[in-house]
C-alpha cells in the first residue's frame, strides 16, 4: 500500500500543496489533471527526483520520504520513454534487473514476454515504433520488480491502435497484483483503467474517489468542466411550493428549472449531463418536468455519438445518436424541444 500525507513540494516558481491519498495495494490509481497542475512532480517526489519539504510518504508502511531513489522500491515511466538510444533493447530491459547473470537474462527474456517485444530484443530504439518503445520502457521499469509501477501519460504519444493494446496490457499488469499509479489528462483513459480517481487542480486535489464516484458525482464546477459536463449554470435554488419537498426551482439567466435535491435554498451551479438531455420535435409526454423549445445552433460529431447545442434562452448541450440527428433533421438554425428529468439535475452549493 502507498499512502501519501499532507505532502507539499516548493520548486521554482511551483508548489504542490497538502497532497494526501492512498493506493491500496489491489488499485490502478489514476492522477487526472490538466497541463501545469503539477502531476509529474507529484511523481518526481515519490520517486524521489523532487525533494519533499513536508508531508511523508508511506510504501508498505516503510517511510521512504526521504529514501534514496534506488531504495524506494518505485518504477517511474516517462511519456518520451527516455530509452538509451546506444543499447538494444535487450540491454535496455536488462539494465534495473537484480540477481545473477542469468538470473537477470531470464528475467529480461520473461518481460520481453509479457509486453510483447520478445521478437525486438536485438534491435535499437531508433527502430522501434512509438508503441513498441513504450513497451520496452514499461518492461525496463519493471525488470527491479518495483512494488508501486509510476506512469506519466504513457498513452498519450501512441496512435489509437497503439493506445488500446497498451491499456489492455497495463489491465493486465494490474490483474496480476501490480499496483500503479497513473498520470494522465484524458478522463476517458481513466474510466478505462482506473479503480480509484484523484483530480488536480493548482497544485492540490481537487476531488478524490471511485471513476463513477468522481464522474457521476463532481463536487465543484472545476471538476465538473473538467470530466466533460457541459451543462454548468450559476444561478440560485429555490424550494417548491407543492407536496413534493425533494424538488426545488432553480433559476439561471432568467430559466427556472425543476431540480431533484434536498440542499437548502441559495446560490449554486447546476449540472445536467449531455447524456441526460433528450430532443423532440414536440414536448414529450414523459416524466421529465423540464422541457424548453429552442433552436439548434451546432452540430459536432463525437466519439461517443453527436453533441448538439440548443438555445433556449441559455445554451444547453444534449448527447445524441447519429440515427436522431437524422431523424430529428438536426442542423443550425431547426427548431427543437429539449427535455431532461428533475433527477438527472443536481445542485452544488456556493
Amino acid at each position: 500500500m502507498l499512502r501519501v500525507e499532507h505532502v507539499h513540494v516548493s520548486l521554482d516558481g511551483f508548489a504542490l500543496h497538502d497532497i494526501s491519498f492512498t493506493v491500496p495495494q489491489d488499485s490502478y490509481f489514476v492522477l487526472l489533471g490538466a497541463s501545469g497542475v503539477g502531476k509529474t512532480v507529484l511523481l518526481e517526489a515519490l520517486s524521489g527526483l523532487a525533494p519533499i519539504t513536508h508531508g511523508a510518504v508511506y510504501l508498505d508502511n516503510e517511510d521512504i520520504t526521504h529514501a534514496r531513489i534506488q531504495h524506494r522500491k518505485m518504477g517511474l515511466v516517462y511519456q518520451d520513454q527516455a530509452l538509451f538510444p546506444h543499447l538494444t533493447v535487450r540491454k535496455n530491459i536488462a539494465y534495473g534487473a537484480v540477481g545473477s547473470r542469468s538470473t537477470r537474462e531470464q528475467t529480461t527474456i520473461d518481460l520481453a514476454a509479457t509486453v510483447g517485444v520478445a521478437h525486438l530484443l536485438d534491435r535499437r530504439p531508433a527502430t522501434l515504433s512509438g508503441g513498441e518503445a513504450q513497451r520496452v520502457a514499461l518492461a525496463r521499469a519493471l525488470a527491479p520488480q518495483p512494488r508501486c509501477l509510476l506512469l506519466d501519460e504513457p498513452l498519450s504519444a501512441l496512435d489509437i491502435k497503439a493506445r488500446s493494446a497498451m491499456r489492455a496490457l497495463l489491465r493486465t499488469l494490474h490483474r496480476n497484483g501490480q499496483m500503479v499509479v497513473h498520470v494522465t489528462h484524458d478522463y476517458e483513459e481513466a474510466l478505462s483503467l482506473a479503480t480509484h480517481v484523484a483530480i488536480m487542480e493548482n497544485g492540490a486535489i481537487a476531488q478524490i474517489g471511485t471513476p463513477m464516484d468522481v464522474f457521476q458525482h463532481p463536487t465543484s464546477e472545476f471538476v465538473a468542466r473538467f470530466i466533460g459536463i457541459r451543462n454548468v449554470f450559476a444561478g440560485t435554488l429555490a424550494e417548491e411550493s407543492g407536496n413534493n419537498m425533494d424538488i426545488a426551482t432553480f433559476t439561471s439567466a432568467g430559466i427556472t428549472f425543476h431540480i431533484m435535491t434536498n440542499a437548502p435554498p441559495g446560490p449554486g451551479m447546476m449540472l445536467v449531463r449531455s447524456e441526460d438531455v433528450t430532443l423532440s420535435s414536440s414536448c414529450p409526454e414523459s416524466s421529465a418536468r423540464n422541457c424548453f423549445s429552442g433552436q439548434v445552433t451546432d452540430v459536432a460529431r463525437t466519439p461517443l455519438g453527436t453533441e448538439v447545442v440548443v438555445d433556449i434562452g441559455v445554451e444547453f448541450v444534449a448527447l445524441v445518436s447519429n440515427a436522431s440527428v437524422q431523424q430529428l433533421t438536426l442542423k443550425p438554425g431547426r427548431d427543437i424541444w429539449l427535455s431532461f428529468k428533475a433527477s438527472a439535475a443536481r445542485f452544488l452549493e456556493e
